[in-house]
């Protein structure tokens, strides 16, 4: 058996401090230590997205990464982006525009656009349809989920 590795990691805001397993992936961290749900886990090697979260501010994908490699840094989850009661602008334009179906794939979409739209605030429909070509989702054309994308853009550049 393993030496446990003594992570501190800021999720959503929130300091945790947890004795994990050195190979325990940070999606599984996550999910199972945290209870934090919303990130998904789809095909374990990275290609479909829905476990995408924000570390630092940038997207990765939590499937890629044991939880000791986030000790120090800051993540936000689908859970740290709003609440129903207060949606980030690009949860209402996913919902306004019905930029989802099954749901499955929506927190990996929305933390993936959270950094194209702060570095991107009037995108193209190409730089948006390029921005998602790594997430995938099994429900939908697509075209509701550019739409949303649109309106989120046109959202935040009005705040």
């Amino acid at each position: 058996m393993s030496e446990l590795f003594k992570l501190q990691v800021t999720v959503n805001g929130e300091v945790y401090e947890r004795e994990v397993e050195p190979r325990l992936l940070l999606s599984d961290f996550l999910r199972h230590e945290l209870g934090l749900t919303g990130t998904h886990v789809g095909c374990e090697h990275g290609v479909c997205g829905a476990c995408t979260v924000l570390l630092d501010g940038e997207a990765v994908r939590a499937c890629l990464m044991f939880a000791p490699q986030v000790h120090g840094r800051e993540v936000v989850t689908v859970e740290g982006l709003g609440t129903i009661a207060e949606m980030h602008p690009l949860q209402q334009a996913f919902q306004e525009a019905h930029g989802l179906q099954c749901g499955f794939c929506t927190p990996g979409f929305l933390t993936s656009l959270i950094p194209f739209l702060e570095e991107n605030p009037d995108p193209s429909e190409e730089e948006i349809r390029e921005a998602i070509s790594g997430n995938l989702c099994r429900c939908t054309g697509y075209v509701h989920i550019v739409e949303a994308v649109k309106l989120a853009a046109e959202k935040m550049s009005a705040t």
